[in-house]
């Protein structure tokens, strides 16, 4: 009895949390009940439903997973990747992706360390000097791209292993003890507040901000349809005159600058910083993202089903290891969820056009 109580109280936060998500997205389509026809058959929909049932899945075979402490145990981990996911949906919409994000996840928070620690730079300076480095890789990345033409893919993967050596050379291969005292910094990047039985991170307030704006932008925003035409049809969207090769670079800076804040994030939370923290965590948010309803050959993007794609692999992961599968597992459980989505989105995208 002791057991079910926090289940069914977290049950019911949960189902208030579904019924919100489904509103803003009822709301996000053609309003009336052709707006709620055109929403059943989106893929973030599906994506929604597929969380659903893996959602009860888990809190059957364990009734932990619906815990007040397991559920602030999930939301401590996701923003961090929700948040790089953010900028690779819009990334990926525009036709491109980002293999170097996980590595420059791991290299802001190292060089911000090091900053701090070995050249006694104040602490705010370090974190703004992070940040201008997440730009000047995003900016790199952009450049050789669209002005060099080479693929983004070997780009980012050729970036990813710059960035990661790098930080490996500066630390040696050691971890780094982040900033801990406290401060503004500290409760700004990683403070904690409780709500009931819950306790969640200031990352979620920055997850829920940012996922706002990046839904403004790509929903209502001029950027937006630059985003969605470029990814679409790059030389239609330049005939009329959209900056593409400029959009494209911005968006390399920021996906790059996110992965830098979610990463500092993260060595605050845990108080350290490690040179091969984010290692994988560029095809874990790819998936997210996929999974989420995002065309992987751009034009097609959706904020709401980047969210549902973290909830989803955050659920997966966490479930896995309570029902007592191996958590090396996980990404066998990933693979096949990718392989789903992507067959049930060509359903669906089959389906529409003959409607």
């Amino acid at each position: 009895m002791r057991k079910t109580a926090p289940a069914g109280k977290a049950a019911g936060v949960f189902s208030s949390m579904v019924q919100a998500v489904m509103t803003i997205a009822a709301e996000d389509e053609v309003p009336g009940v052709k707006g709620r026809s055109r929403l059943l058959r989106s893929p973030q929909f599906s994506s929604f439903v597929i969380l659903l049932i893996l959602v009860a899945v888990f809190a059957v075979a364990d009734a932990n997973f619906l815990s007040p402490l397991n559920i602030s145990n999930m939301m401590a981990f996701l923003p961090e990747l929700g948040i790089i996911a953010l900028g690779m949906t819009l990334l990926l919409t525009a036709g491109e992706f980002d293999l170097s994000v996980g590595a420059v996840f791991g290299l802001a928070p190292v060089v911000v360390m090091l900053l701090v620690q070995n050249g006694g730079v104040d602490i705010g300076v370090a974190l703004l000097a992070g940040l201008l480095l997440c730009i000047a890789i995003g900016a790199i990345n952009g450049l050789i791209v669209t002005k060099i033409g080479i693929s983004s893919f070997l780009v980012t993967l050729s970036m990813l292993l710059v960035v990661r050596g790098a930080a490996l050379y500066i630390t040696q291969g050691f971890p780094l003890k982040s900033w801990d005292q406290p401060g503004f910094f500290v409760t700004l990047l990683a403070g904690s507040f409780n709500i009931g039985s819950f306790r969640f991170y200031t990352s979620l307030w920055w997850f829920i901000g940012l996922s706002l704006f990046a839904i403004y932008i790509l929903r209502y925003a001029k950027l937006g349809n630059w985003i969605s035409a470029i990814g679409s049809n790059r030389n239609a969207a330049v005939a009329r005159g959209v900056p593409a090769d400029t959009v494209k670079i911005w968006l390399f800076i920021a996906t790059s600058v996110l992965a830098g804040l979610a990463g500092m994030i993260s060595a605050f939370r845990i108080s350290a910083a490690s040179p091969v923290a984010g290692t994988g965590y560029e095809l874990e948010v790819i998936a997210m993202v996929v999974v989420g309803g995002t065309a992987l050959t751009g034009g097609r993007g959706t904020i709401l089903g980047t969210i549902v794609g973290a909830l989803m692999l955050r659920a997966i992961r966490n479930g896995i290891v309570l029902i007592g599968v191996p958590g090396l597992a996980y990404n066998i459980f990933v693979g096949l969820i990718i392989l789903a989505m992507l067959i049930l989105h060509a359903l669906l995208q089959k389906n529409a056009a003959r409607g």
